[in-house]
Parts: C-alpha cells; structure tokens; sequence
C-alpha cells in the first residue's frame, strides 16, 4: 500500500499553487514581514484522524485560505465582489490541479464527498485584502496497518543499536547527555561521565529534522561500558553529519587492532581494519564534509566493502588483503562512538557480515526515516 504523508500532500498543494506566494503555517503570520507575493495560499496545519485502522487511511481537516490584495485605490477600478470572484476562481483551479493529481488510481488520496466549504473574508491581517476560506477533508493512504517493513531489530547478531531518538540520559538545561542505552537488547551502552566531553542532544533539526547527538569539541565522544562485542566479521551502519576532516563516528583500538569509520584528513568518508599489521582501508575519493549520508563498513575473511549513500551519490568499494589475519577479533577493549564537530543520529553494529540483502534492508529502513537520498 502506498505511504501518503501530510509531507508529500503539501507538496503537491504548494506544486499547484502557481500566481503567487505558499505558506504553511497559521493566520496570524499572513505577510508579518510584509514581502508577500499576492496571490497568497496558506495552508493551515490540519487535524487528522485515522478512522479506519484496516483501511490504513487518515483523514485530514484541511482550511486554506487564500488572499489578494484590495486597497482603497483599488476600489476605483475593481469592485470588491469582482476580487473575490476572482480570487475563488483561482482556488477552484488550483483545487481542480490537486484532484486531478490524484486521479490516478496509483496515487491514493481523494477529497471526501460534500466537504467542501468556502467562506469569504474581507479587511483581513496586515494588510487591506480580500480572503477566501476553503475547507474540505480529503483521506490519504499513510500505512498499511501489518508489520510490513524490516527493523534492524529483526536481523540476527544485532550488537549494538544507537539512536539519537531513544535511550539518552541528559541534563535539560544544558543539553548534555551522560548516557546512551543501547536498544539491541545485548547491553552494549556508552557513556561519559567527564561533562567537558560530554555531547549534547537535540530534539530536532538534525537529518530530516530528526534529533540528533551533537559533537562540539574535539573531546566530545562516547566510551562503552563494556568491551566491543565485535569479533572476526562485522557490519556496521552509521546516519551522520561531519563538518571537519580527521573525525571519526566509530572506533575501536587495541595494540594497533582497530576499526575507524568516519572522515579522513582531507575530508573523505573512509573505513580502515586493521590487524596490527596489515590494513584494510577504503574511501569514496570525494569530499565528503558536511554531507547527510549514511556510511556502512562489512568486514568479511580478508576483505571489507564500504558503501556510502548521500543526496547525490550512491558508492560502493572493496578492498582485500590476503595477508590480513582473518582470527584477529574486536573485542579486547572498548569501543568509541563520535568525535569533534560532528551530529550522529544512528549507529548499529551486528557482530556478522550481512548479506547484500540484508544490507539492502536495514539501509532502507535508514534511509525511509532520514530520506538521505
């Protein structure tokens, strides 16, 4: 069943609406900084409901108003009713363009019978204009109501599952968190406990406007409470931003044993494994700083393959070492999670190397919440 968010309404609303300026938001902010482009549509914030769970459909309560401008000049040339006739014209229309966007019987979303209403509103807001009110509710399909879609959760040897959305322990005034709860159910938490190098959590406004944990300093970072669960092969997810070069969203180091995921010195998304001795490094080859991606490293035998994902590029590379000790394992000290100048809204590790397909999901199931590409 198709998914229909209120997201994806307000964007055909707003694609239809071509005389003049959108705006999506409340009466009281109608040109409050007086750089309006008449015509104006403004799309009210709706109520919803979802009425028939089965059905997997919402209906949502729309009010639109739309404005155009009649001021005392004005009324030497054009008589009021002839500006209202003319502005509801123009909504007609641009309801006419909506619906015909939907007669699609692919796309499911419709306006309810007999809802429709229409109001005319005169000497409104900052200005001296003319309003019509539209009013109608229309159904749109937002999910089927079956446990159709793949969660981390349901891939075997999940490890670790950080998300910047659940599980934070953090001070309210000033932002900083002293701990993450790991939600694999294994145990696998990181905290910090020095409040200097403590990041700081946000409720909104990261990667589609989603929390997110905010690095600031070079010493910010995350510290598990137990040693790595990694052992011979591993995969590992990450949803992040990073500003500066040399900065790492994932670690772990003992005795030259380590893994890096994160930017190296000139700004490239890279991943590295290291035995002690030999080295298995890949990079995308491109500046990757201050990019929204999604970066995933697979450890498998004496290879590992990077994947990385942003608005504007899809890269895939591999690299192998046939001197790299396979029995090197991951778990004899603990693992780091972010570094300076960086915001991480997910991190999961399972303790295997997945299969393509399940790569494919669990990447899809990152990018369907964060749309990164």
């Amino acid at each position: 069943m198709a998914i229909t968010r209120l997201t994806d309404i307000i964007t055909v609303f707003d694609s239809k609406w071509t005389y003049g300026d959108v705006k999506f938001g409340y009466d009281g902010e109608v040109n409050q900084d007086h750089d309006t482009q008449y015509p104006l549509m403004l799309v009210n914030p709706p109520e919803s409901i979802i009425p028939a769970i089965y059905d997997g459909r919402e209906e949502y309560s729309f009010e639109i108003n739309f404005y155009n401008l009649y001021s005392q000049a004005a009324q030497d040339v054009v008589t009021l009713q002839k500006r209202w006739d003319n502005l509801q014209d123009l909504s007609n229309e641009w309801l006419d363009m909506v619906l015909k966007n939907y007669q699609d019987v692919t796309v499911e979303a419709y306006l309810n019978d007999e809802s429709i209403e229409i109001e005319r509103v005169k000497d409104t807001n900052n200005d001296k204009l003319v309003q019509i009110k539209l009013v109608f509710t229309m159904s749109a399909f937002t999910k089927c109501f079956r446990p159709v879609s793949n969660y981390p959760s349901d891939f075997a040897d999940l490890a670790v599952w950080l998300r910047a959305d659940s599980g934070v322990t953090f001070d309210i005034p000033t932002k900083r968190i002293s701990a993450w709860a790991d939600k694999s159910g294994q145990g696998n938490d990181v905290a910090q406990s020095n409040k200097p190098q403590q990041p700081l959590r946000y409720g909104y406004g990261g990667i589609n406007d989603k929390e997110y944990i905010g690095f600031d300093t070079i010493n910010d970072t995350f510290i598990s409470n137990a040693n790595s669960p990694i052992g011979t092969e591993f995969t590992i997810f990450e949803v992040s931003k990073i500003d500066s070069s040399s900065t790492s969203v994932f670690t772990y180091e003992r005795a030259g044993i380590s893994i890096d995921v994160g930017l190296n010195s000139i700004g490239q998304f890279e991943t590295t494994v290291s035995d002690g001795i030999a080295v298995l490094t890949k990079r995308t080859g491109i500046d990757n700083t201050g990019g929204n991606h999604i970066g995933i490293l697979k450890k498998s035998n004496k290879s590992i393959n990077l994947e990385y994902y942003d608005s504007s590029n899809s890269i895939l590379a591999n690299e192998t070492n046939s001197g790299f000790n396979h029995s090197t394992e991951f778990n004899a000290n603990t693992f780091n999670v972010g570094n300076y100048n960086s915001e991480v809204s997910e991190l999961i590790v399972y303790n295997r190397a997945l299969s393509d397909a399940e790569i494919a999901d669990v990447r899809g199931y990152l990018n369907l919440k964060y749309k990164i590409y």
